[in-house]
């Protein structure tokens, strides 16, 4: 404001100048003249915006970057996977929430050798860091448990400053199923091969050197059905295990009372409970017990439950069936042997695809190892829980949870 009323005064004078010049004798014309330059002298020396250009700076500084570890530092706490940050020497700046979890506090300014002594992940990085390349590696952990990483190394567009980010996928759960398939595949092998081989050598006797023993074919014909009987059970519980793998993320969505299930499962069983001199012993409540379930699923889970602590706690005489539901837990099922129990360092392993306590035992008794595999399917499907509590010279209990 101050500017514009300077402005205006200056060109009121160079007005009356002109005015003056006119009235001492000047030619009129002489006087617009002058009153013009006078003006276009005032726009010049004090143009007009001048003041709200604001004053001209001569050689401006360029302006320093900022910094971008602070940006970069809040984008990898968003992530939930490990990352960290390094400058160009291999030196850790910062690291997010995921990667302190994982290998703790390592320590702004350590160099990442502190941490990771592996030559593959050092050279990936020495490699990075020289070309401006992205690598990545897989990377193996042993302690304090065993873990599998892709590690990746690349670097960050900055406006100068060199960073680079170090980041740790975790597959330890994809190479742990991986090795699952794996071993089921060669498992499901083996247990066909066994009596494949010995189904093709009774019959190969049978047409050679016992070709006219008739007590020979008789003694081998009961064998190879017991062999044929043995695969059809494994070939059936594979198809079970598929079939529960196909809608193990569907819940059932039916209410099933568990008291005529279990009913059915101990008539179903009681001659094989019969010939193995075992009791089956039902405790159930007066009411309904009702759970969110498919009968058939459930009928095939106690089946299995009730005929092993039959086949393994055949010692014991007496299996004891519980059903109880009570506040705050839920309704639990309760399968009780008192035959020998089970070793402790066995129990964690019980629901894995083909294992055995005991491998000739279980064959003895017509198991194919798949059991307890399809129970765990079933009540995963079932939103259900497997306890196992066992104790040696004792016996075992079994529990499903709902």
């Amino acid at each position: 404001m101050k500017h514009l009323l300077s402005r205006w005064l200056a060109i009121v004078a160079s007005a009356l100048m002109a005015l003056a010049a006119w009235y001492s004798g000047a030619a009129p014309g002489y006087a617009l003249v002058l009153f013009v330059l006078l003006v276009g002298l005032v726009m010049v020396v004090d143009p007009p915006g001048a003041n709200e250009r604001g004053p001209t700076i001569v050689n401006p500084q360029p302006a320093m970057p900022a910094d971008p570890l602070p940006s970069i530092r809040a984008s990898i706490e968003a992530l939930d996977i490990p990352v960290l940050v390094m400058g160009a020497g291999a030196d850790l700046l910062a690291q997010n929430a995921a990667a302190e979890r994982a290998f703790g506090d390592l320590g702004e300014g350590q160099h990442v050798s502190a941490r990771w002594r592996s030559p593959g992940i050092l050279d990936m990085i020495r490699e990075t860091i020289e070309t401006g390349t992205p690598n990545q590696i897989e990377h193996s952990e042993r302690l304090p448990s065993e873990r599998v990483y892709i590690v990746r190394v690349a670097p960050v567009e900055t406006d100068g400053r060199p960073l680079f980010l170090l980041s740790f996928r975790d597959i330890s759960e994809l190479r742990r199923l991986d090795r699952m398939r794996s071993d089921f595949v060669a498992n499901a092998s083996h247990e066909l091969r066994t009596p494949l081989a010995s189904l093709r050598g009774f019959i190969e006797t049978m047409q050679g050197p016992a070709k006219d023993d008739a007590k020979a074919k008789e003694r081998f014909l009961a064998i190879m059905l017991d062999q044929a009987n043995r695969m059809s059970r494994l070939v059936d519980d594979l198809l079970s295990l598929s079939r529960l793998e196909l809608k193990a993320h569907l819940p059932p969505d039916q209410m099933v009372d568990l008291k005529p299930v279990l009913g059915h499962v101990r008539d179903s069983l009681a001659p094989l409970a019969a010939d193995l001199g075992v009791e089956i012993r039902l405790d159930l409540p007066e009411e309904k017990i009702e759970v969110m379930g498919e009968r058939d699923e459930l009928v095939e889970v106690f089946e299995n439950l009730i005929e092993n602590a039959c086949k393994y706690g055949q010692d014991g005489k007496v299996v004891d069936v519980v059903v109880r539901r009570e506040p705050g837990v839920g309704t639990e099922v309760r399968v009780r042997d008192r035959g020998p129990g089970i070793p402790a360092e066995h129990v964690p392993r019980l629901t894995e695809r083909f294992y055995r306590v005991n491998v000739e035992d279980s064959r003895s008794k017509k198991g194919t190892g798949l059991g307890l595999a399809i129970v765990k399917h079933i009540l995963t499907r079932h939103r259900a829980r497997l306890l196992v509590k066992s104790e040696l010279g004792v016996g075992s209990e079994f529990t499903v949870r709902f």
